[in-house]
């Protein structure tokens, strides 16, 4: 079911976005002329409603896209992952672990030595 609502979704923004290109520039930003291929107050009313009728299914589409990619997830709480008050970090904690390695990296020499003839 997914599937098909995901190749749904797509076809609807292919048209949706075909329909915007479609619509005639009113403030001629680009410098494009008002000559087009759909001229005429009819035209412009069916790319308008055509517009907000793709417009509406999108949004449809990805709102049952999001509800469906939840059913699955068990519902969590933000305390799940929280340590009770007064317990300490585990003894393999980050701090632990990079103090031991400080302990076992070698030394970096202090200065450097002098040219050997």
């Amino acid at each position: 079911m997914q599937t098909v609502l995901i190749t749904l979704h797509l076809i609807i923004v292919v048209a949706l976005v075909g329909v915007v290109l479609l619509q005639r520039s009113e403030g001629g930003a680009l410098g494009i002329g008002g000559g087009g291929f759909m001229t005429g107050r009819g035209q412009a009313n069916a790319l308008t409603r055509a517009t907000a009728i793709l417009g509406t299914l999108f949004f449809i589409t990805s709102l049952a896209l999001t509800v469906m990619a939840n059913m699955g997830r068990a519902p969590k709480s933000i305390f799940d992952g929280v340590a009770p008050a007064g317990q300490t970090a585990p003894a393999g904690s980050v701090l632990d672990q990079l103090k031991q390695m400080e302990q076992q990296a070698p030394a970096a020499p202090t200065a450097p030595e002098p040219p050997r003839q």
